[in-house]
C-alpha cells in the first residue's frame, strides 16, 4: 500500500473527503468572483440615444451563465462591434417575410414607466425587484431593450438576417421575462435602436452611410451607421420589431430613429437622394406603422426638437412631421441635455439642470402649441425624464437628482396637460422613494398652466397589486 500513487489512493477512498472540501471551496470562490463581476457602481447617466450601462451576473434568465466583463460605464466588453467577416454570410437577403402571428391585444394604459436593459431583466433578483416595485407603486410599465445601439438583439432571434451576421446576444430569455411581467399585469414596451447599428453596418457596408471621400462614413468613435434612406434597412428593423411582437412585447419603441449627429456630418454622402432627412425619418415611421397596423408604435426623439423649428439639428427629426403616423412621441427632455442659456418657450435658463420643473413644463407647453397647429397629428406626448445626476456638465451647472427632482418632473408633465412618462437611468438605479413614498415629496408648482387641461395636482394614492414573482428571494433594499 505504501507504494500506491496519490491518484490510486483517491480512487480507493483515502483522500475523498479532502478532495470534496477543496472542490467546495473552489466553487465558493468562483461564485464570489462572479458576483463581484456583476457589480456596477456607475450611474451611467446619459440616455442611450447616448450610452447604455449594463449589469450582468451568473444568476440570469437564459444568459447561459455568461459572465460578461464590463468597462467603467458597465458596458460589456466581451462583444466587439467589429464583425469578423470570415464568420458571417455575405450578400444575404434581408427579407425574412415575418408576419405577426401572435393575437395582439391593444391595451389602453397611461404609461408610467422606467427603462431597463436586457442585462438587468436577465438577472432574476433584479427582475423580481422591479416587478415588486411595480406591484407596490404607480409604476405600471417598463421599457426593455429589444436591440440596443451596439447593434445586438438582446435575446435569441430566429431571423435569418440577424443570425447571418451573428447579431444577437443571450442577455435574457425573452419568453420567460415577458411572462413574468405579464403575470403581474405590467405593460412592456420594447426599445429598438434603429440606425445606430454597427453590427449590420459593418457586415453589409452597402447599407451604411457613405463618405464623400469614399468608403463607409464613421463617427468620432469609429462606428459605422446605417443609411436611414435605405429601404432594405427599414425592412431589417421592422422584421425585428415584428418578431418582438410575436414574442409578446406590448408596444414597439424606436430609438436612434435619426441620422448621426456627431463627427464630420458634412462628409456624409446622400447626394443620390432627393428626400429631405426629416422626410426619410417620417416615411420610415409611416412604413413601420403600415407594416404593423395593429401594434402601438412610439419613437424617441431629441428634446431640443420641441424647441427648435424645423430640423435645425440636421438629424431628420422635425416635430411637426415625426409624430404624424405613430401613437406616441417620447422626447428626451432631460434638463441636463439643454445648453447653458437655452431659451425654452420664451424663458431663458442659464443653468437648465437646476430647474427641472420649469424646463420640463416649458418644453412640453412649447411642443403642445406647435402640434396643435398640425392637422390630424396622431402622436401623444410621453416624455423621457431624468433620474440621474449629470456631473459631466461641470460644478455649479448641475444638481444631484433624487426623489424630489423625480416628483417635480412628473408634476410638470401633469401641469402641461399630459398623463404619461418614462424615466431614464442607464444603469437602472432609480430613486425608488419617489414612487414608494410620493407623499414625502409633495411639489408646489412654480408655474401654473393657464390652459392646464387634464392637469393633475393630486398626490398619487397607490393601491398594492397582486404579486407574482419568480421563485427567489427579493432584495431587502435597492440593489
Amino acid at each position: 500500500m505504501l507504494g500506491l500513487s496519490i491518484a490510486q489512493k483517491i480512487r480507493m477512498g483515502k483522500y475523498r473527503v479532502c478532495v470534496r472540501v477543496a472542490l467546495f471551496i473552489a466553487i465558493l470562490l468562483f461564485g464570489y468572483a462572479c458576483k463581484e463581476s456583476g457589480k456596477n457602481e456607475d450611474d451611467g447617466a446619459v440616455h442611450a440615444d447616448s450610452l447604455s450601462a449594463l449589469s450582468q451576473s451568473t444568476d440570469s434568465l437564459g444568459a447561459d451563465s455568461l459572465i460578461a466583463k464590463t468597462d467603467s460605464l458597465g458596458k460589456p466588453i466581451k462583444y466587439s462591434t467589429a464583425v469578423d467577416s470570415s464568420k458571417i454570410v455575405h450578400n444575404f437577403s434581408l427579407s425574412d417575410s415575418v408576419h405577426i402571428t401572435r393575437p395582439y391585444q391593444r391595451k389602453d394604459i397611461k404609461v408610467k414607466a422606467l427603462y431597463l436593459t436586457g442585462w438587468t431583466v436577465g438577472l432574476s433578483a433584479r427582475l423580481n425587484y422591479f416587478i415588486d416595485l411595480a406591484n407596490k407603486t404607480e409604476i405600471n410599465s417598463y421599457v426593455v431593450n429589444i436591440k440596443d445601439d451596439d447593434g445586438f438583439v438582446a435575446y435569441k432571434s430566429n431571423l435569418t438576417a440577424v443570425n447571418n451576421i451573428k447579431g444577437w446576444v443571450n442577455a435574457y430569455n425573452v419568453e420567460k421575462v415577458l411572462e413574468a411581467f405579464h403575470s403581474n399585469d405590467i405593460y412592456i414596451i420594447g426599445r429598438l435602436s434603429c440606425f445606430k447599428d454597427p453590427v449590420l453596418a459593418e457586415a453589409r457596408p452597402e447599407l451604411a452611410v457613405k463618405s464623400k471621400k469614399g468608403g463607409v462614413w464613421r463617427d468620432p468613435a469609429g462606428r459605422a451607421w446605417l443609411n436611414p434612406y435605405n429601404r432594405d434597412v427599414w425592412k431589417f428593423i421592422v422584421d425585428i420589431a415584428k418578431e418582438a411582437v410575436n414574442k409578446g412585447f406590448d408596444e414597439i419603441q424606436f430609438d436612434y430613429v435619426r441620422f448621426a449627429n456627431d463627427g464630420d456630418y458634412k462628409d456624409m454622402d446622400f447626394s443620390q437622394y432627393t428626400e429631405k432627412k426629416y422626410e426619410a425619418i417620417a416615411n420610415f415611421l409611416k412604413y413601420a406603422k403600415e407594416a404593423m397596423p395593429n401594434v402601438k408604435i412610439s419613437a424617441d426623439v431629441f428634446g431640443i426638437i420641441c424647441v427648435s423649428s424645423g430640423d435645425t439639428e440636421g438629424i431628420g427629426q422635425h416635430l411637426e412631421h415625426v409624430g404624424k403616423d405613430i401613437e406616441y412621441l417620447s422626447p428626451m427632455v432631460y434638463p441636463s441635455h439643454y445648453a447653458l442659456g437655452q431659451v425654452i418657450n420664451g424663458t431663458t435658463f442659464s443653468k437648465p439642470d437646476l430647474e427641472p420643473y420649469k424646463v420640463i413644463y416649458n418644453t412640453l407647453m412649447k411642443a403642445k402649441s406647435r402640434i396643435a397647429l398640425v392637422p390630424q397629428y396622431k402622436a401623444q406626448m410621453r416624455p423621457y425624464l431624468q433620474d440621474f445626476t449629470a456631473k459631466w456638465i461641470g460644478p455649479g451647472n448641475y444638481k444631484s437628482y433624487g426623489a424630489m427632482e423625480v416628483r417635480q418632473q412628473i408634476q410638470a408633465v401633469y401641469d402641461a396637460g399630459y398623463e404619461e412618462w418614462i424615466f431614464w437611468n442607464a444603469a437602472n438605479r432609480y430613486s425608488a422613494d419617489a414612487y414608494l413614498h410620493p407623499e414625502l415629496y409633495k411639489v408646489t408648482p412654480k408655474v401654473i398652466a393657464a390652459d392646464s387641461v387634464n392637469a393633475s395636482k393630486k398626490t398619487v394614492v397607490v393601491t398594492p397589486k397582486k404579486i407574482l414573482l419568480l421563485p427567489i428571494l427579493l432584495p431587502k433594499k435597492l440593489p
